[in-house]
């Protein structure tokens, strides 16, 4: 058993120390280019505020979906549940890109820390390597905020899901007007959650704004 554990750690440490290759020559490659890590966190913040945009617009768009059950008066509900559940599985693929892209500028963040830790032991003047520490900290102190709500974004999303999802199975199981009118308690519940989502990715919309207005400055 030690033995295998022993193996699994190694394993686990050649794939580690292979990604870093990779992306030691991934950097490099955009460096070449003259474009600094620098450069690519801002570009991969951005990129996060666009995802967090759309999944808005998404969660935005299941919520009506779900609005427009509870308001079913006659009709093809077969055809309102296959839009709902269309609506999950569209609301899933976009938190899945909101994650991905926190991952992108976690990655970058964390190589251009390094690479800045690293410069300012080169740096001889006590004063310019001072004032470089200094901004390091600060531009560490704002990242992690900004991450923190990025974070807390990709947290709530997850109970707007559930709650969607368990609707959707609910409905499945019972496509009949009595599930319609099991399901009215729960929209509230998860409009109140859409809603608090929304306001989230707003204030870590604006703080992507601010972090990149003081990265660039």
């Amino acid at each position: 058993m030690f033995r295998i554990l022993t193996m699994m750690f190694v394993l686990v440490l050649s794939l580690s120390a292979c990604q870093s290759v990779v992306d030691n020559a991934y950097y490099g490659m955009w460096e070449k280019l003259g474009v600094e890590k620098r450069d690519l966190l801002v570009d991969r913040v951005e990129d996060a505020q666009d995802s967090q945009k759309e999944a808005q617009e998404q969660f935005s768009s299941a919520l009506e979906e779900f609005s427009a059950l509870i308001n079913f008066d006659g009709g093809e509900l077969e055809s309102v549940y296959k839009n709902l559940s269309d609506q999950l599985g569209a609301s899933k693929d976009s938190a899945a890109a909101v994650t991905a892209r926190i991952i992108k500028v976690e990655d970058v963040a964390t190589a251009l820390f390094e690479e800045w830790e690293d410069e300012i032991d080169l740096i001889n003047s006590a004063t310019l390597k001072r004032d470089s520490k200094r901004k390091l900290n600060e531009t560490k102190r704002k990242y992690d905020s900004l991450l923190r709500s990025m974070r807390k974004v990709e947290k709530s999303m997850d109970p707007v899901l559930i709650a969607l999802q368990d609707n959707v199975l609910a409905l499945k199981h019972n496509l009949n007007a009595n599930a319609i009118g099991a399901l009215q308690g729960e929209f509230n519940n998860i409009k109140q959650d859409v809603t608090s989502l929304i306001a989230e990715m707003n204030t870590a919309i604006k703080q992507s704004d601010e972090f990149i207005a003081g990265i660039k400055g």
